[in-house]
C-alpha cells in the first residue's frame, strides 16, 4: 500500500494476558503426558515389549517436561497483539517469528473460542478471518472478558470501515 492511508507493519504493544504461561504449560505437559501414558500402558500389556515400551514412554514424557520448562515464558515474552481503528497487528512465533497486519476492511469475521483448558485459565482466542491467502490472525491467551470485548470492538470498526473484505 502506498500513500497516507498506509498502514505500517510494526510491532504490537499488548502482551496477551500472564494466565497464558500455565495454559501454555499445561499443554505441553499433556502433549507429552498422553503418549507417554499410552506407552507405558502398553509396556505393562505387552511382557515381550515391556523394556522398549517403558523406555519410549520416557521420550515424550520428557519432551514435554522440557518444552513446559522452557518454551511458555518464551511464547509470552514474544507474542503480542494490538487492535487500532485501522487494523489488527499480531506477532507470534519462538524460533521463527512472524508478524502479520490486518487492515480493517479486509476482515471477513471474527470469532471468540474457549477451549476446556481456556476456560479453565479464564482465557480465550480472539480469531480475525481476513480475505487472505495466509488464513486467519489468531490472539491467543486472552482474558475471557477482554477477548468478548475486542470482538465487539472488531466487529463495530469492521462494519464501520468502507471496503468488501476480498
Amino acid at each position: 500500500m502506498a500513500g497516507e492511508n498506509a498502514v505500517r507493519l510494526r510491532p504490537p504493544g499488548n502482551a496477551v494476558d500472564r494466565r497464558a504461561v500455565g495454559w501454555w504449560r499445561t499443554r505441553c505437559l499433556l502433549a507429552g503426558a498422553v503418549p507417554a501414558a499410552v506407552l507405558a500402558v502398553l509396556g505393562v500389556l505387552i511382557e515381550p515389549a515391556r523394556t522398549w515400551l517403558l523406555a519410549a514412554a520416557a521420550v515424550p514424557a520428557a519432551l514435554g517436561a522440557v518444552g513446559a520448562a522452557f518454551f511458555p515464558a518464551w511464547w509470552f515474552r514474544v507474542h503480542r497483539w494490538e487492535v487500532t481503528d485501522e487494523a489488527v497487528y499480531v506477532r507470534t512465533g519462538a524460533l521463527w517469528q512472524e508478524s502479520r497486519i490486518a487492515p480493517m476492511s479486509r476482515i471477513q469475521t471474527v470469532d471468540t473460542v474457549r477451549g476446556p483448558l481456556e476456560q479453565l485459565f479464564g482465557l480465550a482466542t480472539v480469531t480475525v478471518t481476513t480475505a487472505s491467502s495466509k488464513g486467519a490472525l489468531r490472539v491467543e491467551g486472552l482474558d475471557h472478558e477482554l477477548a468478548a470485548e475486542l470482538a465487539e470492538r472488531l466487529t463495530a470498526i469492521t462494519r464501520a470501515t468502507p471496503g468488501d473484505a476480498t
